[in-house]
């Protein structure tokens, strides 16, 4: 496959100027005092192009600095060992305590479905083809507890866009690695989950700026616990639509079916934005508990409609009763 440049045109930021947590709150200081950041959570610079979703509708993200959010970062040490990934186990600390049981290379990427060429591409091809980006992001969990990661990455838009998807593609769906000898938590007779773990968008969703495919995190390669060496990030949505080590992409002309749809369709809508207005029919999602946080010291905090991206993304759903779709 012959390799080009897609995506905007941002600073490439090497790891080795992102050695520690603390040089890059150093840098995330100096960029505060230039009053660079916005509240919504963004960047702001240079010449602002506008990127029309299928819709019609556009969304301008700035040209010349990386997306950034206002909140402390959560710490590298809390952003990696404390996940969900239940294909490694059920506890909070089996993906950091066995996901390197993961082969990570080679990894590659089927693609499918309503798109001009499906094939399968090799991660490094999809690396070589992309615009490496920082993004900084606010994580907020359906289980009411959140964080602030610092991603490394490429647009998804670009990436679609690069793909070329067929005008009958109307939704993007995504698979996860499924890999029973690697994945103890697969085999586990306590599981709920109709592996692999399936997830999907609505192509104007995924054509939304915000939307991105992490490749690392805190300049860092992206750790197995935290789904490498490829995962979705859809910042505006609750955390498990942002699936993990995604080894295939199906562009459909209906709505793909997801894995928490099929176990508790009542619990896990479709679309799960985050909404503090729309309780889990177990909890209340008014309130987070922003990592790191502790027994004595909760760190609970208000949840923002849209995970405080409505800027960006409220036109998205425009008429829709979001109570309804959830």
């Amino acid at each position: 496959m012959r390799s080009r440049r897609i995506g905007f045109k941002l600073p490439k930021i090497p790891s080795s100027e992102i050695t520690s947590e603390s040089a890059y709150l150093c840098r995330r200081e100096f960029m505060k005092a230039g009053s660079l950041l916005f509240a919504g959570g963004l960047v702001s610079g240079g010449s602002i192009p506008a990127f029309s979703s299928v819709s019609g509708s556009e969304v301008a993200l700035p040209e010349g600095w990386a997306l950034g959010s206002s909140d402390a970062l959560t710490p590298y040490e809390d952003v990696t060992s404390y996940n969900n990934f239940y294909e490694f186990g059920m506890d909070k600390s089996d993906p950091a305590r066995y996901a390197h049981e993961l082969t990570l290379s080679p990894w590659q990427v089927q693609i499918e479905g309503e798109v001009e060429q499906p094939r399968t591409i090799n991660l490094e091809d999809i690396l070589a083809a992309t615009q490496e980006e920082e993004r900084i992001y606010r994580l907020r969990c359906v289980e009411a507890w959140s964080m602030v990661i610092p991603w490394n990455g490429f647009s998804l838009a670009e990436f679609i866009r690069w793909l070329k998807p067929t005008s009958k593609a109307k939704y993007v769906y995504f698979e996860t690695a499924y890999r029973r000898k690697e994945m103890r938590g697969t085999r586990s007779f306590s599981s709920v989950i109709d592996w692999p773990y399936r997830e999907g968008l609505r192509l104007d969703e995924a054509l939304n700026p915000l939307a991105f495919m992490a490749t690392g995190l805190y300049g860092k390669p992206l750790p197995a616990q935290n789904g490498a060496p490829l995962r979705l990030v859809v910042p505006w949505k609750y955390g498990f639509k942002s699936i993990k080590s995604i080894v295939k992409i199906r562009f459909t002309e209906t709505q793909p079916k997801t894995s928490w749809q099929g176990i508790a369709p009542h619990e896990y809508g479709f679309y799960a934005n985050v909404n503090p207005d729309v309780d889990h029919p177990r909890w209340s999602q008014r309130y987070e508990r922003r990592l790191p946080s502790s027994l004595w010291n909760p760190n609970r905090i208000p949840t923002q409609l849209f995970n405080g991206y409505g800027e960006f993304v409220a036109d998205l759903y425009k008429g829709m009763n979001l109570a309804r779709y959830y």
